[in-house]
C-alpha cells in the first residue's frame, strides 16, 4: 500500500462519474469538506491481498504518527490510484479503505472517506510546513520474498552489477565550475539566479532518487491521452494512446535525423543476450544498471539496458580501416529494459521499459574523441532545443577523473563556456567504469528532482573487451576510442521534460501548450452549429501536411473553446454564419495568448497554413493520429 499524507488546510471533492469498479454510495457522499486535515491519500497494491488485515493494520500505525506529529484531530482518507501501477482488486482496495476508516474513527478520530472508484474533482491546500508532505510504503509480512512455483523454479534472483554496488561506494568529488574556470566547493557557491543548480546540487549530494509526491506531468500525461500506467505489465511499462504514440514517434525520428546529418548509420540488433557469453559477462559487471532477466531453453538472458551490446558485437565482427573513422552507428532501441528501484518509477521520468537512441563512434584516437565529443555536446545542444527544451531548462553534469581533468582542463572548461553558466562537477581519484568523460544533460522539474537528458561517454575500455580494431595507414591494427552518445536522451523522459517545464510555466501564469510539430493536433475547427459542419470539413480538406480536427459535437461554443484550450491546441478557428462568405477566419494563437485573455487574429486560411509550415519546417510531420470529427472520437482516459 502506498500512502501520500498531506497536512491541509482544507481538503474538498465532488464527485463526478462512476467507473465500473465503483462501490455504491449515498447522495450525502458525492462531495466533501474538510477543515484542518491530515489528508491521506491511499493506493491499494496487488500484494496487500496477501494480507489486509496486516496493511490496515500497518497503515493505520502510520496514519496515527503522522497525525501526532502535525498535531491532527480529522482525517480524511481519499482513494487515490496513481501512487501506484500496481492495484490491487477493487475488492480488497474498499476492504482496505474501510478497514483504515473504522480504526481510525475507533481511535477517536474524525474521520472522512472519499468514495472508490468514482472520477472526482478535489481542491487541496497543503499547509506547507516540513511534515505536510510525507509518503509511506505498507508491505504486508514476506512479500519481499519470491515465491517458487514450478513454473519460475529456474529462476534467479535479480542481477546486479558490480558497478551498482561499487556506485554505492565510490568515492567521488562535487564541485561547481564557475564561469572564471574555478572549482568550487558546492557547500559555499553563491547560487543567487542559479535556483535550478542548488537544487540539482542537494539532488546530487542526497543521491535519493525516489519520489515522495505525484508530479504534475503524471496527471497532464493522463489528460492529455499521451500515456498511463498498465496494470497488467510490469510497473515502469507504460501504454500510450494514439496521441502519445505519435509525439513519441515524431521525437524519435527527429533524433535519427540529427544523428544521419552527422553520418550515423542505423542498425537494428537483439534485445536479449546471453549472461554466459565471457564477453558481455564481464561488460555486464561495468555496467550501473539492474539488469531483467529471462529463463528460454536452459539458458540465462537478459534483456538490453542499452544498445551497445549488439553494436559491439557487430564492430567485432567488421573490417574497418583508417579511412572510416569516425564511424557512427546508431539505434533507436524500443526498447531499453532497466530493472529500476519501485519506489523511483513514477509517470514518464522513471522507467523501466524505455526508448533509448544510442549513438557510438569509433575514433582513431583521444584527440579524435575528443574533437567528436566536443561536437556532439553541440549537437545535444541543439537537439534538445528544437525539442523545445532549452539551456535555461535544464543543468549540465561533467564527470571525469582526475587524471582526465589534469591532462585536459582547458577542454573541460570549454564546455561549461559553451553553456555560458556553472556546472557541477564529479570527479573520481581513479576510474572504475569505462569511461573516462562523460556529461550530462539533467532537466530539474517541479519537484526538484534530476532527470537526465542528452549524454555523450568517452569509452577507454570496450574496444578491447570486445575485440574492436581499426587498421591504420601503416597496415597495422589498433583499438579505436569509442564515444556513447545519446542525443535526446530516453524519449519517454523529452516528453515528461516538456510536460514539467509547461506545467512549472502554467504556474507562473503562462499559457502551457507542446511545440506546433509535436502537438497532435495542431489546428482545431470549432463549430457554432451542425450547418456550419460541411464547410469546416472542406477547410480541413484543404490543409496539407496539417494535423486539424473538427469540432463537430452537440456542445456550446464556450465548452468545445474550453476543451480546446485544455487540449492545449495551437490553433482554434470558430466557423459560423460570417466566416461562410468571407476570406478571413478568426484565429486563436494559443503560443500569442495569456491565461484567460486568448489573443484573437483574423488570416486566411493560406496564411495560416504558410506560418504552421514555417514553424514546423525540416521536422518530421505525422498524420492526425485520431478520427478528425470529435463526434466519432472515443475517449482514452475518463474524467480526470
Amino acid at each position: 500500500m502506498q500512502l501520500l499524507l498531506i497536512h491541509s488546510d482544507f481538503i474538498e471533492y465532488e464527485v463526478k462519474k462512476s467507473t465500473p469498479v465503483a462501490e455504491k454510495i449515498d447522495d450525502s457522499l458525492k462531495s466533501g469538506r474538510m477543515e484542518e486535515a491530515l489528508t491521506v491519500f491511499v493506493a491499494v497494491e496487488k500484494p496487500d491481498e496477501s494480507n489486509p488485515r496486516y496493511v490496515i493494520d500497518r497503515g493505520t500505525e502510520s496514519i496515527i504518527n503522522v497525525a501526532g506529529q502535525v498535531k491532527a484531530s480529522r482525517i480524511m482518507i481519499y482513494p487515490y490510484a496513481h501512487l501506484s501501477s500496481n492495484l490491487s482488486s477493487p475488492k480488497t482496495a474498499v476492504e482496505v479503505l474501510k478497514g483504515l476508516e473504522i480504526i481510525l474513527k475507533s481511535k477517536g478520530y474524525e474521520v472522512a472517506r472519499a468514495p472508490f472508484g468514482w472520477y472526482k474533482g478535489f481542491t487541496i491546500k497543503c499547509k506547507g510546513h516540513p511534515l505536510s508532505e510525507l509518503s509511506r510504503t505498507i508491505r504486508p509480512e514476506g512479500v519481499e520474498t519470491v515465491t517458487i512455483t514450478p513454473a519460475a523454479a529456474a529462476e534467479k534472483p535479480e542481477v546486479v552489477s558490480e558497478a551498482i554496488k561499487a556506485e554505492e561506494k565510490l568515492k567521488s568529488y562535487f564541485y561547481i565550475l564557475d564561469t572564471d574556470g574555478q572549482l568550487k566547493d558546492p557547500k559555499y557557491f553563491d547560487y543567487k539566479g542559479h535556483k535550478r543548480l542548488s537544487a540539482f546540487v542537494d539532488y546530487e549530494m542526497a543521491k535519493k532518487r525516489a519520489v515522495d509526491r505525484v508530479p504534475p506531468h503524471v496527471e497532464l500525461m493522463r489528460r492529455l491521452e499521451i500515456a498511463d500506467y498498465e496494470p497488467g505489465s510490469d510497473p515502469g511499462n507504460m501504454r500510450y494512446y494514439p496521441k502519445g504514440r505519435t509525439i513519441k514517434s515524431l521525437l524519435e525520428q527527429f533524433v535519427l535525423n540529427e544523428a544521419f546529418k552527422k553520418g550515423a548509420m542505423e542498425v537494428e540488433t537483439p534485445i536479449m543476450y546471453d549472461m554466459e557469453h565471457p564477453t558481455l559477462k564481464k561488460y555486464l559487471d561495468r555496467f550501473p544498471a539492474r539488469q531483467y532477466t529471462v529463463i528460454a531453453d536452459k539458458k540465462n538472458l537478459f534483456l538490453r539496458f542499452a544498445a551497445c551490446f549488439g553494436q559491439f558485437l557487430m564492430g567485432h565482427d567488421m573490417t574497418i580501416s583508417y579511412r572510416n573513422l569516425p564511424l557512427k552507428m546508431i539505434e533507436l532501441t524500443r526498447y531499453s529494459f532497466r530493472k529500476e528501484q519501485r519506489g523511483e518509477l513514477v509517470g514518464l521520468r522513471r522507467l523501466r521499459a524505455f526508448t533509448m537512441p544510442d549513438m557510438h563512434t569509433l575514433c582513431t584516437d583521444m584527440d579524435g574523441a575528443m574533437r567528436e565529443f566536443k561536437d556532439q555536446y553541440e549537437m545535444c545542444i541543439k537537439t534538445l532545443e528544437t525539442i523545445g527544451i532549452d539551456l535555461s531548462d535544464y543543468e549540465v553534469a561533467i564527470r571525469f577523473t582526475k587524471e582526465f581533468y589534469d591532462n585536459n582542463r582547458e577542454f573541460i572548461e570549454s564546455l561549461m563556456t559553451r553553456v555560458g553558466k556553472p556546472v557541477i562537477v564529479e570527479m573520481w581519484e581513479e576510474r572504475f567504469f569505462y569511461f573516462v568523460l562523460k556529461f550530462e544533460f539533467n532537466f530539474i522539474d517541479s519537484l526538484n528532482k534530476a532527470s537526465a537528458l542528452s549524454t555523450v561517454q568517452i569509452d577507454v575500455e570496450n574496444a578491447e573487451r570486445y575485440d574492436i580494431t581499426y587498421v591504420d595507414q601503416r597496415g597495422n591494427k589498433q583499438r579505436p576510442i569509442i564515444l556513447h552518445c545519446s542525443p535526446s536522451g530516453a524519449i519517454e523522459r523529452c516528453i515528461y521534460g516538456l510536460l514539467e517545464k509547461e506545467a512549472m510555466e502554467s504556474e507562473n501564469g503562462m499559457v502551457p501548450m507542446l511545440p506546433v510539430w509535436l502537438s497532435p493536433t495542431q489546428v482545431r475547427i470549432v463549430t457554432i452549429s451542425e450547418k456550419h459542419v460541411p464547410f469546416a470539413m472542406a477547410l480541413a480538406d484543404k490543409m496539407d501536411d496539417i494535423r486539424v480536427d473538427v469540432d463537430d459535437r452537440e456542445e456550446t461554443i464556450g465548452k468545445k473553446i474550453r476543451d480546446a484550450g485544455k487540449e492545449w491546441i495551437p490553433y482554434v478557428v470558430t466557423i459560423g454564419d460570417a466566416e461562410l462568405n468571407n476570406d478571413k477566419l478568426p484565429v486563436v494563437v494559443r503560443a500569442e495568448s495569456e491565461q484567460n485573455k486568448p489573443n484573437k487574429v483574423e488570416m486566411t486560411l493560406d496564411e495560416l497554413v504558410a506560418r504552421i509550415h514555417t514553424e514546423t519546417a525540416c521536422l518530421p510531420y505525422r498524420p492526425l493520429p485520431v478520427a478528425r470529427s470529435l463526434e466519432k472520437r472515443p475517449k482514452f482516459v475518463g474524467s480526470i
